[in-house]
C-alpha cells in the first residue's frame, strides 16, 4: 500500500471521530444550557441543539473531506506523520474555532431570551390636565 493511502486513512480515522466526539459534546452540554434558557419551551430547546448539531456536522465533515487531498510528497513513515501532523492539526483547530461559534451562538441566544424576559415596558404618565400632550420628536 502507498505511503499517502496510509496517510489519508490514518487521517480519516483520527478526524472523524475527533468530530464525532465534539458535535457529541456540544450536543450533551448544549441541551442542557439551551433547556436551562428555554425552562418553558423544552421542545424547542431540543430543536435548536439538534439544528445546531446537524450544522456542526455538516460544516466539520465537509471540511474533513474537502482538506483530505494532498499534493505532497509521502515516501516514507516519516512523510506520513508530518502530514498528519499538518492536516489533524489544521482539523483540530477548525474545530475550536467552530466549538467556540457554538458557544457563542449559545450564549447569544440566552441574552436575548433573558433579555427579552426581563424587558418591561416603561408606563408614561399620563399628561397633567390643563396641558397639552407633549409632541412626539422626530427620529434622528
Amino acid at each position: 500500500m502507498q505511503p499517502v493511502v496510509v496517510a489519508y486513512a490514518l487521517y480519516l480515522a483520527i478526524t472523524v471521530p475527533l468530530t464525532v466526539l465534539v458535535a457529541r459534546t456540544l450536543s450533551r452540554h448544549g441541551k442542557t444550557f439551551l433547556e436551562d434558557v428555554f425552562q418553558d419551551e423544552q421542545a424547542l430547546a431540543h430543536s435548536v441543539n439538534q439544528l445546531l448539531v446537524v450544522g456542526f456536522y455538516l460544516v466539520s465533515l465537509g471540511f474533513v473531506t474537502l482538506f483530505l487531498t494532498s499534493d505532497d510528497i509521502v515516501l516514507d513513515a516519516r512523510d506520513v506523520f508530518e502530514m498528519l501532523s499538518v492536516k489533524v492539526g489544521t482539523v483540530a483547530l477548525v474545530l475550536g474555532v467552530m466549538h467556540v461559534g457554538n458557544v457563542l451562538v449559545f450564549n447569544g441566544i440566552r441574552r436575548k431570551h433573558l433579555n427579552h424576559a426581563t424587558a418591561r415596558p416603561v408606563p408614561v404618565p399620563p399628561p397633567h390636565p390643563g396641558y397639552p400632550a407633549p409632541a412626539p420628536h422626530p427620529a434622528p
